[in-house]
């Protein structure tokens, strides 16, 4: 079942690369579609935050291509709740009103989330 793993670890790879992309070329318009002002000092704090997704991205992947099972076993377990904090902590965002973003930003992160989940229990 790790090879399944190993899927969901290279898919959460590029989609978190992308999101990295997108705040670091454009924070403002990340952060208007998660329905927040934005401000020079969010947005340089969103281009760390896509630092920090990039080696993610590079650990994820890395795991995906050349871990050993026990290896990508660990870091779906690390995902699974990281990405279900994704996803709530999106929902928690400190906004009048959610956008359609917010809530397909949080989808995206149960999704993985459970995609971890279904995998790690077909491993046990």
């Amino acid at each position: 079942m790790t090879a399944y793993l190993r899927r969901v670890l290279a898919t959460g790879a590029t989609v978190f690369g992308l999101s990295a992309l997108l705040l670091l070329l454009a924070p403002g318009l990340f952060n208007e579609l998660l329905g927040l002002s934005t401000d020079p000092a969010l947005e340089w704090s969103m281009r760390m935050i896509a630092i920090t997704l990039v080696a993610l991205c590079g650990n994820m992947l890395s795991v995906s291509l050349r871990g050993k099972d026990e290896a990508v076993l660990l870091s779906a377990r690390v995902m699974a709740v990281s990405a279900a904090a994704l996803g709530v902590l999106t929902l928690l965002i400190p906004v009048p009103a959610l956008t359609w973003f917010d809530y397909c930003y949080a989808a995206i992160g149960f999704g993985f989330s459970i995609a971890y989940l279904i995998g790690l229990l077909k491993k046990n």
